[in-house]
């Protein structure tokens, strides 16, 4: 396919698409005539491809085929209904991939849609990634504070361990740090948390809060109030997070945030880098 034809597509793409609420989508009649369909009737039975496709893949079609109804004028100040679709970026590029694609404006139209489609999932990733990283040091920042408080009253490094782990015990239905490494096939020399998924992070993360700010407010001292305290406070996240269908026990591990955080800093290393060289 030839650089004008590409870039005179990609124009006439870009210029069809509209947003609302943040979401980006097509008119299903405008990509009809982008996609060199001539009859709407055809045109329907590849649409009705793609909403198979999408229901195949375990979408819901509703998120990505919404049936609506225009008013169009039809001369003499008259109108007339006329149905539409709207379509979501994953809906058009099931619609291309149903197209033929010997056709160009379809053979353009899957690989714009697929590459569009990738870019939206990675950023999905990037940032349910970040968050993660994010309730991690979160995680971290508050477990050194409770440590420092702890400290000045009486409970030493071995107790702050031992009192961590109470109070996994506690969160994860009488799974204590080393059990639920074990569980999750975790490395006993490795941090649990850096396995956990966000949910379970920020449970944690909560749980240790609370505890920190009723040691201070309490005054509690030794390990073993501090104990029960946290085993306290992990039992009641772990009740609200039961009420929501959520067992953090019988969630699997993901992979070692450690990995993540070095994924990011090289993806920001190489973004940096192809700036530097554009200017």
């Amino acid at each position: 396919m030839e650089k004008v034809i590409i870039a005179k597509l990609h124009k006439s793409f870009e210029a069809s698409s509209y947003e609302e609420d943040g979401i980006e989508y097509w008119l299903a009649r405008e990509l009809q005539s982008l996609l060199g369909y001539a009859d709407w009737r055809n045109f329907l039975n590849t649409v009705d491809k793609a909403r198979d496709s999408c229901r195949t893949t375990g979408e819901a079609v509703s998120n990505h085929f919404v049936d609506v109804t225009k008013m169009v004028s039809i001369g003499s100040g008259a109108e007339r209904k006329k149905e539409d679709i709207m379509l979501t970026r994953y809906a058009c590029y099931l619609i291309a991939q149903n197209g033929d694609p010997k056709k160009e404006q379809i053979a353009f139209a899957q690989s714009y849609f697929a590459l569009q489609t990738r870019k939206q999932e990675l950023l999905e990733e990037r940032i349910k990634l970040m968050e993660r990283l994010q309730a991690r040091e979160k995680l971290a920042a508050t477990e050194t504070e409770l440590s420092k408080n702890i400290f000045e009253r009486g409970v030493d490094n071995k107790g702050f361990a031992n009192i961590r782990s109470k109070g996994d015990w506690a969160l994860f239905g009488g799974h204590n740090t080393s059990a639920m490494k074990r569980k999750l096939g975790i490395a006993e020399n490795k941090p649990l948390a850096d396995f956990l998924p966000t949910i379970t992070i920020t449970s944690k993360q909560l749980a240790t809060e609370i505890t920190n700010f009723n040691v201070l407010k309490n005054d509690l001292k030794g390990e073993s109030t501090i104990s029960q305290e946290h085993m306290k406070n992990n039992v009641d996240i772990r009740d609200l997070l039961g009420k929501n269908g959520i067992k953090p026990e019988a969630l699997p591990a993901e992979e070692d945030i450690k990995k993540l955080e070095r994924r990011v800093k090289s993806a920001d290393s190489k973004i940096k880098k192809k700036k530097l060289k554009g200017k």
